[in-house]
């Protein structure tokens, strides 16, 4: 499975982006998608992610702010960002729970794509 992220930039505080990621490639079903970030100097944390079916998920500090969407026909999960801070800067990464064809799930990654928010 490949993930390609699109999306990011820089904006002021306040402002908006949209991240968009399409996987791809041979894979039986794709479970969920989402979406981490990680500032440097800091671990790697989930933003918001979603299960096949399923409800979104969010990160307390986004809660609001952001929100997560997938469409299941086209393998592809997008995070609309509003109200941005400082502090969502980061590189922030696609991910995706797939399974191959005999059934086993593997964890999968974008390339990161960096969100700099300026004050």
């Amino acid at each position: 499975v490949q993930l390609q992220a699109s999306g990011g930039g820089l904006v002021q505080a306040g402002g908006s982006l949209r991240l968009s990621c399409a996987a791809s490639g041979s894979f039986f079903g794709i479970h969920n998608m989402g979406w981490y970030r990680q500032a440097p100097g800091k671990q790697r944390e989930l933003v918001a992610a979603i299960i096949s079916g399923g409800l979104p998920n969010y990160a307390d500090s986004v809660k609001g702010r952001f929100t997560i969407s997938r469409d299941n026909l086209k393998n592809t999960v997008s995070l609309q960002m509003n109200s941005l801070k400082p502090e969502d800067m980061a590189v922030y990464y696609c991910h995706a729970v797939a399974s191959t064809y005999d059934h086993i799930s593997y964890d999968y990654w974008g390339q990161g794509t960096q969100v700099t928010v300026s004050s």
